[in-house]
């Protein structure tokens, strides 16, 4: 079987190749604010998933601009899409994100938005600004689920049951020319791999436009860390978790797009498993094992990093 990578999905859509480029809106998050919780999730970082993002000091015009010219040699074609991705990027004043939104797609340049939040932190009058963004561009929302287990997520302190993605996800679903993708992890203390499987098997029923899998990566200045370090827990080694996300890849439906198989986190934060942190083997290992198995077709097989 096959599956389609956002590299041919890109293409698909737009005719040619296109970068996504990582923007900081200046966001916190009501898992760190006190609104839902304190610390976040156990496993973010300071800079809420944001490592690779400009810096939250400069105006968004700024941001794009210095994002557009580090990729520049590479993306000859000209095409972007603007990614609000750390920390919570629908959470705060409603009129002063549309603005940011709207001046990073003010760039001609920029051929979409893709935006990270949280299921619990959509306002009624972010749904309306994100329905009026999407009738003037393309959009993607991306949730962060991680897992359908509420034993797990109770741990992480993720903040939110079941229900609020499922009612997140119907809202957005209704909003014509809204697509939304789905954030899991894999790996899990305390979760087997049949009920990772149940994870994706959950979000193949769903009518998602595209997934999200990363493996757990322990980074540095997290809880997670420190909870790491006082009583490790096993992690998938490089060869088991491709076996693995071989079984899930084959789970879901073949035209749910694939934009990511494996963590990303930054190689100098990286605590464990640190073979997350050789991208080239780990990446050229996937496409190999896939290929082999008749996994993947195509030449575009394997999505690569956001950044």
């Amino acid at each position: 079987m096959s599956y389609k990578s956002a590299n041919e999905y890109y293409r698909s859509l737009f005719g040619q190749k296109v970068y996504r480029i990582a923007l900081d809106a200046g966001c916190t998050c009501p898992n760190r604010d006190g609104t839902v919780g304190f610390g976040g999730c156990i496993f973010c970082s300071g800079s809420g998933s944001g490592e690779f993002a400009a810096s939250r000091e400069k105006p968004i015009a700024e941001q794009v601009k210095e994002a557009k010219e580090r990729v520049a040699d590479k993306n000859g074609t000209g095409k972007y899409i603007a990614y609000f991705q750390n920390f919570t990027n629908t959470y705060g004043d409603e009129d002063d994100l549309k603005a940011k939104y709207e001046t990073a797609l003010s760039d001609p340049e920029v051929v979409g938005i893709s935006i990270a939040t949280r299921p619990d932190a959509i306002s009624e009058k972010m749904y309306g600004i994100l329905e009026e963004l999407s009738k003037k561009t393309k959009v993607w929302i991306e949730l962060g689920l991680q897992t359908i287990h509420e034993k797990t997520a109770k741990w992480m302190r993720r903040g939110y049951e079941l229900p609020v993605f499922e009612e997140a996800f119907r809202h957005l679903s209704e909003i014509p020319g809204i697509d939304v993708i789905v954030h899991v992890i894999m790996d899990f203390p305390g979760e087997t791999k049949e009920m990772m499987l149940e994870t994706i098997d959950y979000c193949s029923s769903l009518p998602i436009h595209g997934i999200k899998i990363a493996n757990l990566n322990i980074l540095r200045d997290t809880d997670l860390e420190k909870e790491y370090l006082k009583d490790p827990f096993p992690l998938m080694e490089m060869d088991e978790y491709i076996k693995f996300l071989e079984v899930a890849v084959e789970r879901l439906r073949p035209n749910i797009v694939i934009y990511r198989l494996t963590g990303d986190g930054a190689k100098k934060a990286l605590i464990a498993p640190l073979w997350v942190g050789n991208k080239r083997v780990v990446r050229n290992s996937i496409a190999a094992a896939f290929r082999s198995d008749g996994v993947i077709q195509g030449k575009n097989y394997l999505p690569k990093s956001d950044h």
